[in-house]
Order: C-alpha cells, then structure tokens, then sequence
C-alpha cells in the first residue's frame, strides 16, 4: 500500500479540499494521513474523520506588522524539524498540500526528504504560503488558467477544484426539519467562511425582520458569532459551523449570499445555486476574493457586491433581483465546463508518487 501525507490548515478551506480527494485516494490504496498545526481548525475537522493527525508548531505568516512576525519564524523552523523527522519516520510515497502557513514547514520537510510534494491554489492568484513553497513542490495545480502565468518554472497544471462528493448529496427535508422552518418559504443560505464575518453577520441581522417576511433564512455564522437573542427567531436558523449537516443545508437554498472563497464558489457553481458574492476587500485581504468574484460575474454564475459597496438598501434590492432573475444564472451554470477536479488532482498524485 502506498502513503500519501496530505497538509493545510488555517481554515475549513484549505481543508475541505483536502477531504474531498480521500475517499478516491483509497479506492485505489493509498493510506492517508495528515500533518496539520496543534490549535488550528484542521485538527478538529481531521480528527472527525479518523484520519492519523500529527500536530506541528506553526508560525503564521503575515503581510502586515506584527510583534509576533519577530517569534513566529522561530516556530516555523521548529515546524520544518518536526515534519522532517515524522516525513522520514512514515516515508510517504507523496506529500500533498492544499496551502495555508502550516503546510510550509511540511513541505520544505518534505523536500529535504526529498519526497515529491504536489501543491494546489484555489485562487486566481497564489497565497503568500503557496509563493514560499512552490520552489520546493514538484508540481501546482491550479482552478483557474488565468493562475498559470503566475506560477513559476514550468510547474502548473490546471486542475480545477477538487469538489466534496458528499456536498452533491444533500437533503432539503432533512435541512428543514433540522431549521425547525414552520413556513414553505424559500431559503437564504448565508456563508460567511468558517471563521465567520462579523461585516455580513451584522448587516443580515439588521435586516432580519424584512427578509423573514419573505424567506426562511439559514446562517452559518463562525465560531462565537450565534447571537443569543435570535435564537428563537421565526423563520431564522443560525449555526456556528456545520460540518454533516452541510450538504442538506446546500441543498435547500435557493439563494446563497457568500464570501467568494474559491472552494465555496465552486461549490456553488456545482450546485447550481443563485448566489450574491461579497469577496473581501483589499484592507483585510491580498484581494483574491476580487479576483474570483470577478470571474463568476464575468461568467454570469454570480452577483457581486463589493464591501465597501455594501449597504442595508443595495443587499436587499439585490436579493429581490437575484430571487426574480434566479433562473438565468443557473442556465448560465449549466453551460459551465468545470474541471472534474478530484480525479485530475488524484491522477497527478498517482504519476509522482515515488
């Protein structure tokens, strides 16, 4: 049987992924197991899917100052001593990494190992811990072509994303019955990333006595976020983070308002599900939330608003206007090409296995 360790952390995106290409990778006998940081929301997430988890110190990296980008260097060159040494101890036939600061140390681990390392990028455009490893990984697969010219030395293919297949499987009944929605109204799925947005959160509960008027409304809200005093609000359904439950609730929206990761836009995109997308802005972001949004409206999959734009009177009106015009933008996703991204992903894996 061969091994494959697989790394990413920081967030449920660039962990997810990660999950959607095990099940395949079994199938055809690769052990999976998985190096990820002590604290980080990928650990939890792993561990729920009795995957082998070994915990690493990890250094976040940063493009602003702080005091701890003076410390956290030091964690990371722990981190990269840690990974060569359990890299060297499993000697994994393949290491693979969906990006995010805990996966660098991994992957310079990997290549002092001089195991072959396949890196994926969602973005249109490479996160700052993708640039720092790409010189060590063997091959970066990517979701989008425009991110090929920015990847250097010949290294990347286009991929697509890889999608959950699970997500594809969901249950409106059972979304429903878990929301305790007394009323057939249609649904508003609010995603505002695992971590939650405190922008979007705020602006849906200002507004929730208008849109409950109309719609069912589901929020996935990020750890902490559940405000108390809504919780026996009629019609409203809010949840710090879902993880079995996901694909039923997918499927029961009509509408979806969303942050513009590529992993949930994609999703989306594979759903066929209106949706209105608030990347974010500059001031708290490289900006690839942009760059992705841009593309899906481009496209016509998406409505996009940008933050900054964004306001009490232009959220409701666009709502009412994707919830009028819904149809188009699902003909227009039917006509998408999307890349099969797990079995592209999977076949690069199986090709540089040593």
């Amino acid at each position: 049987m061969k091994k494959i360790i697989m790394t990413g952390g920081g967030s449920a995106g660039h962990v997810t992924p990660n999950l959607a290409l095990v099940p395949e990778l079994k199938k055809i006998g690769y052990e999976v197991e998985y190096i990820g940081s002590k604290n980080g929301i990928e650990k939890q997430i792993i561990e729920s899917q009795n995957i082998k988890y070994y915990p690493i110190s990890s250094g976040k990296l940063r493009r602003y100052f702080d005091l701890k980008n003076f410390s956290d260097p030091f964690k990371v060159l722990k981190g990269i001593f840690q990974s060569f040494s359990i890299l060297r101890r499993e000697k994994p036939n393949i290491v693979f990494s969906k990006g995010g600061f805990v996966s660098v140390p991994v992957i310079i681990g990997a290549h002092l190992n001089k195991i072959p390392v396949i890196t994926h990028e969602s973005d249109m455009t490479p996160g700052l811990a993708n640039r720092i490893s790409a010189p060590y990984c063997t091959k970066v697969c990517v979701t989008f072509p425009e991110s090929i010219k920015h990847i250097k030395g010949d290294k990347a293919i286009l991929t697509g994303t890889p999608i959950r297949t699970e997500i594809l499987k969901g249950n409106r009944e059972k979304a429903i019955k878990l929301c305790k929605f007394k009323e057939n109204k249609p649904i508003i799925l609010i995603i505002g990333g695992s971590l939650g947005s405190k922008f979007i959160n705020e602006l849906i509960r200002e507004n929730l006595e208008e849109l409950t008027n109309k719609f069912n409304i589901i929020h996935i809200c990020g750890k902490s976020n559940i405000d108390n005093s809504l919780k026996n609000k009629h019609g409203y359904a809010q949840f710090e983070y879902v993880s079995e439950e996901l694909p039923d609730i997918m499927k029961s929206a009509d509408l979806v308002i969303s942050r513009a990761g590529a992993n949930v836009i994609f999703e989306l995109l594979a759903l066929k599900k209106p949706n209105i997308l608030i990347p974010l802005s500059k001031k708290s972001s490289r900006g690839d939330q942009i760059l992705n949004a841009a593309s899906f409206k481009k496209s016509g999959y998406s409505v996009v608003i940008q933050e900054e734009d964004l306001n009490n009177k232009i959220l409701l009106s666009k709502i009412y206007e994707l919830y009028k015009n819904s149809n188009k933008y699902i003909e227009n996703m039917n006509k998408s090409d999307g890349k099969d991204g797990v079995l592209n992903i999977v076949n690069i894996i199986k090709k540089y296995s040593k």
